[in-house]
């Protein structure tokens, strides 16, 4: 009897709870599907980004893919509309998604995939002078102007223009990488990813009026054309500190990234994937 009481009072509360989110926010199972989205991609000439872009068109989304890099455009898929972008100016970033909404019929999504490394200590001496070096402050710049400053002003563009035009749902994907947690000779790629990761709690909160979601996936190593060219005795050294025993590829970052676009009850949080990796 006690039992049947509790399963009575929890499923009251429960709908009375469900019924209150449903009309001051947005969530409703299962609304937000791959083939629904209409979808903007930076980064997207290469690596991971031009991989994000291509499965997205495969199931079925509106793709715009921005990067700098026009050639590695180019090689994108039949289908993929493509621009060039550069993320760390304002004004170009308001005209992609301005354009993006005209080629697609509407915008809402983004992966803010964009971003770049200048790997210095901070401080170091010189094992044959002597001498004391210093990063550059145009390497520390040049991080943060690409990977945090520019991931701020595409999803600024993005979400206002979603909210101009009263577009919902929406979804914010950043990717920050495992080295937020702090890596040597990293100081200025650490910081940015650090930064990303804490605005996906700030921007989740920030945008839940408006019916958009915000998540972060933080890759550990995977495979790139420079970990493909590494020493072999080097690459099997990071290796053996991976627990599942090999480096992650374009496709185990997707499908994190999937993940986080269809799950409409994932909100404001990372989700590592680095094989176990970084484990605390």
């Amino acid at each position: 009897m006690d039992v049947d009481v509790y399963v009575h009072v929890h499923v009251h509360v429960h709908v009375h709870v469900h019924v209150s989110v449903g009309v001051d926010r947005w969530y409703v199972r299962g609304e937000m599907k791959l083939q629904d989205l209409h979808i903007i991609v930076t980064g997207a000439a290469r690596g991971m980004g031009a991989h994000f872009a291509t499965r997205l068109a495969e199931a079925g989304a509106k793709v715009a893919a921005g990067d700098v890099d026009e050639e590695g455009l180019a090689e994108l898929p039949a289908g993929i509309v493509r621009r060039r972008l550069d993320v760390t100016d304002p004004a170009d970033c308001t005209a992609f998604v301005d354009w993006a909404r005209e080629q697609l019929g509407s915008v809402d999504g983004l992966v803010n995939n964009a971003g770049i490394i200048r790997d210095g200590l901070l401080v170091k001496r010189d094992r044959t002078t002597g001498a004391v070096e210093t990063l550059c402050d145009a390497d520390w710049r040049a991080v943060l102007d690409v990977n945090l400053t520019g991931a701020m002003q595409m999803t600024r563009a993005v979400v206002s223009s979603m909210v101009q035009t009263q577009t919902r749902p929406g979804v914010i994907v950043n990717v920050s990488s495992v080295s937020r947690h702090g890596n040597r000779g990293q100081s200025n790629y650490v910081a940015t990813k650090a930064a990303l990761a804490a605005n996906t709690v700030t921007w989740a909160r920030e945008f839940a009026p408006f019916g958009i979601r915000c998540g972060t996936v933080a890759p550990g190593m995977v495979e790139t054309p420079m970990t493909r060219g590494m020493n072999q005795k080097a690459r099997d050294k990071l290796v053996s500190a991976i627990p599942v025993g090999r480096i992650g590829e374009p496709e185990d970052i997707w499908l994190a990234v999937r993940f986080i676009l269809e799950c409409d009850y994932f909100n404001g949080r990372t989700l590592d994937v680095d094989g176990g990796l970084v484990m605390g």
